[in-house]
């Protein structure tokens, strides 16, 4: 028996989560053509495939997903559930349908604006990570402005979302869920001067306990989009109330999320403990 990492990426989470295994089985990071040519039907593949980098869609190969599990292969994160996360414009249509809380969210067209739109606003690709070409728009006229600027973008071809505001705060709250319950958690802060939280842009990532709140909405999001492993970003309101504002597929974590044990192991024994009662349904 194997099981696989399935990713394009030699990230230090790939390469960790592979380390942790999978009780009984030999453990791999392969990418998707890899993973078609080396695993049978009873493995076991991990799929993280994340956002492609021109923001036009997800990474190359997953359609192989769905090949190596018509194959017989056990899939964690399924196509439609990666591409549920990556999508914005419907991550935010199935986060509403579970009743969940989710920065209100249209699609937008090149061109003007709808006159509907209320501000302030954010304005990025449907699909984005990185924090790349998201801008903080106050009026119509600034989102004019952006959508001129990023016409000539490749991520165009899938088009850009407005979402409504959530009131700036310098931290959020990331957490990692697998299998049905929060393994790992990380508060983020801001890089002096920037409103967004992403590490990549120079945030910072420390440990944290989040609440137990916290803890069933990140669990119910995840839920809402069938993954198996995933990260959940959480603001809270004014009035103190979390609202999801991102779920990751290909999420990115250190050891510092720890929950008590590693967290890489606390996710793969999570996940193994699942999925044979997943199979069975």
């Amino acid at each position: 028996m194997r099981f696989a990492v399935v990713a394009h990426q030699q990230s230090e989470t790939n390469r960790r989560l592979v380390a942790a295994g999978w009780p009984g089985a030999s453990a791999a990071l392969l990418t998707p053509r890899e993973a078609l040519l080396h695993l049978d039907p009873g493995d076991v593949a991990l799929v993280r495939l994340d956002v492609a980098p021109d923001l036009d869609g997800v990474e190359d190969g997953l359609w192989i997903a769905g090949r190596l599990e018509a194959h017989g292969v056990r899939i964690l994160n399924r196509p439609s559930a990666l591409l549920a996360a990556h999508d914005k414009l419907v991550t935010a249509r199935l986060l509403a349908a579970a009743g969940l809380p989710h920065p209100h969210t249209r699609r937008l067209s090149l061109g003007l604006p709808p006159a509907d739109l209320e501000y302030p606003l954010v304005a990025k690709p449907r699909f984005g990570s990185w924090g790349r070409d998201v801008e903080l728009c106050p009026d119509a006229a600034a989102l004019e402005r952006y959508l001129a600027r990023t016409a000539s973008r490749t991520w165009w071809r899938a088009g850009a979302i407005a979402q409504a505001l959530v009131r700036p705060q310098p931290t959020d709250l990331r957490l990692v869920v697998a299998g049905g319950r929060v393994v790992g958690a990380a508060v983020r802060t801001a890089a002096p001067g920037e409103w967004r939280t992403n590490v990549a842009l120079g945030g910072r990532s420390d440990p944290t306990v989040p609440a137990p709140e916290a803890c069933a909405l990140a669990v119910g999001a995840a839920g809402a989009l069938g993954l198996d492993l995933a990260g959940v970003d959480l603001l809270h309101l004014a009035s103190g109330v979390p609202i999801v504002i991102e779920v990751n597929g290909a999420v990115d974590f250190k050891v510092h999320y720890a929950l008590g044990e590693d967290v890489f192991d606390a996710a793969m024994s999570a996940l193994a403990t699942t999925l044979p009662s997943r199979v069975a349904a």
